[in-house]
């Protein structure tokens, strides 16, 4: 699923979870590193087909991880 916003955030989650934005943002982790609960919530935003609820997913991600990491 891939989703683009009007201030530029793009998101994408096809088992890997890739969030960027610009130069401010570049975020990558593997399927395998993502923690349950964002798994939960990236799945149920799948299932819902809803770009706002993959929004507020790469919100949480963005805050423990930062604007840039790459997780293996």
């Amino acid at each position: 699923m891939k989703c683009e916003y009007s201030d530029g955030l793009k998101v994408n989650y096809s088992g890997p979870l890739q969030i960027t934005k610009g130069t401010d943002v570049n975020v990558f982790i593997k399927e395998a590193s993502i923690p349950d609960s964002v798994k939960s919530d990236l799945d149920m935003a799948l299932y819902k087909n809803s770009c706002g609820d993959l929004r507020d997913v790469a919100d949480t991600v963005t805050k423990p991880f930062g604007n840039r990491a790459c997780i293996h």
